[in-house]
């Protein structure tokens, strides 16, 4: 049971490994082909895939919560539930898939989740490194501040288009206008989205510092 439990994680990690290296790759090879031409298609031709990895994704509350994953529910959730959420909003509105913004929000996404899978790689194989410890643990948290900040930057952007799409308040009748009205959920998510990202940080923090404890510990006993 043991052994099937850790063949079904290697495949998870490798399989999210491999579809983020090709979302990474594509969307690099586009912008040297292209240019600043591919910032306008870069969700049309990678949306597919990275929709499929963040919707995977969800399966790592149920790996942490299970022990199966050695990590902190609560900053997984916030960067689960982020991710969706803005993906589906993302999805929604067409106008805001040619966003220059939402290029960059899948390549720090990416950056962000090639920095993990590998090293849970490395350490289900048995082959943990300390580079690799410490880029995972380090350079993680200043990508995740950066890609908070574009997801903001994202909805940002989306408020107008929301606000074009919604009816106008005379076409409402009263059942319909005590509904919350999009522009004001969205304008709402932005400080609950700054919360949100700063609490995972503070979290990120402490879970670096203990994996570098703990691996200093190591290194002193050998």
């Amino acid at each position: 049971m043991v052994s099937f439990r850790r063949a079904y994680f290697f495949l998870y990690n490798l399989l999210q490994f491999c579809g983020h290296t090709w979302i990474l790759s594509n969307t690099i090879a586009r912008f040297l082909m292209f240019g600043k031409d591919a910032l306008v298609d870069t969700f049309y031709s990678v949306g597919l895939v990275m929709s499929l990895c963040q919707l995977l994704s969800i399966l790592e509350l149920f790996h942490i919560a299970d022990g199966i994953e050695k990590a902190r529910l609560f900053p997984r959730f916030i960067q689960v539930v982020e991710k969706n959420l803005l993906l589906l909003m993302v999805i929604m509105w067409e106008e805001i898939q040619s966003k220059p913004v939402v290029c960059l929000q899948l390549f720090l996404w990416n950056i962000m989740d090639l920095l993990r899978y590998p090293h849970e790689l490395m350490c289900l194989m048995q082959k943990p490194s300390i580079t690799m410890l410490w880029t995972r643990y380090t350079l993680w948290i200043p990508v995740y501040i950066l890609s908070a900040a574009t997801e903001g930057v994202t909805v940002y952007q989306a408020l107008p288009y929301v606000d074009t799409k919604a009816p106008e308040s005379s076409s409402l009748n009263s059942t319909v206008s005590s509904r919350p009205h999009p522009p004001c959920a969205l304008k709402f998510y932005l400080p609950v989205l700054a919360l949100g990202a700063s609490v995972t940080v503070w979290q990120l923090l402490k879970e670096r510092r203990h994996h570098l404890h703990k691996w200093n510990k190591k290194m002193k006993k050998k």
